[in-house]
């Protein structure tokens, strides 16, 4: 039996190239994001290119009650989800106080809200499926190991994700339902668009950026082995656990200068 996988934030970047990963093992798509001519134009290309099925939704993750109106929708559709990637979420770059509040509560109402009650809604209908491998794969970020002076919100929204996924893993784990945590480093995606970071210092070497396609391999690979935590790249997995012998004021100011830019 083929089994049905929701990704969010699927239009585009890290989500489009898991989704294509699912595609590619057979697996049923259920796309999620705002941008509907995105979404249309990917279902079709898929529908005939891997002969599954795709559902396309578009929907607005960040406001309240969209989580729930997705489930809703789901419903009516009689589609019932395996899987579930919350990969949608976004970055807000500057000084908290001088941010826009309605950005910051946007940001973690997408990176944290959606992403929770997503995963509580879906999670009872994981426990009466029949698929061998099921499950949710969050996408954090190896912001979640730290703080990060000028993207504070945002960082905490990421630990906020890691901490959340390592306990599911625990309590799922006996119940064969996996829970995995990608904690990418700086990717080659969208993301430094939205958080207006483009003279960002980590654009400006191309050796610290992975691609999307290589952090979704990633990813992919470890939640069908079930692992807690995916982290690509050596110096990733390096700096994600920095944190644990460099003193935290050291880790505070070099996440300035790097968010600063």
């Amino acid at each position: 039996m083929n089994r049905t996988v929701l990704i969010t934030g699927a239009s585009l970047g890290i989500g489009k190239e898991i989704a294509k990963l699912f595609a590619e093992d057979g697996s049923n798509l259920v796309l999620v994001a705002r941008n509907k001519a995105k979404l249309d134009a990917i279902a079709k290309e898929w529908k005939n290119k891997y002969e599954i099925k795709v559902e396309p939704i578009a929907i607005d993750l960040s406001k309240p009650g969209s989580a729930k109106s997705l489930y809703v929708t789901l419903s009516k559709k009689k589609i019932n989800i395996d899987v579930l990637v919350n990969n949608a979420g976004f970055g807000v770059n500057g000084e908290f106080s001088k941010n826009k509040y309605s950005d910051e509560s946007e940001m973690v109402h997408l990176n944290i809200v959606a992403l929770t009650e997503l995963s509580h809604l879906l999670l009872p209908g994981m426990h009466n499926s029949d698929v061998k491998v099921k499950g949710i794969l969050n996408v954090a970020s190896t912001a979640a190991f730290q703080a990060g002076p000028y993207m504070s919100n945002y960082y905490a929204t990421k630990a906020y994700v890691l901490s959340l996924s390592e306990g599911l893993h625990h309590e799922l784990k006996s119940q064969k339902i996996h829970v995995t945590c990608l904690c990418p480093g700086p990717t080659k995606t969208e993301f430094f668009d939205r958080a207006d970071m483009n003279d960002n210092n980590l654009l400006k070497n191309e050796f610290l950026l992975a691609t999307a396609e290589f952090v979704a391999q990633v990813g992919y690979h470890a939640f069908e082995k079930n692992k807690a935590i995916a982290i690509p790249g050596f110096l990733n997995s390096l700096l994600a656990q920095s944190p644990r012998i460099t003193p935290r004021f050291l880790i505070r100011r070099i996440a300035a200068l790097m968010n600063k830019g």
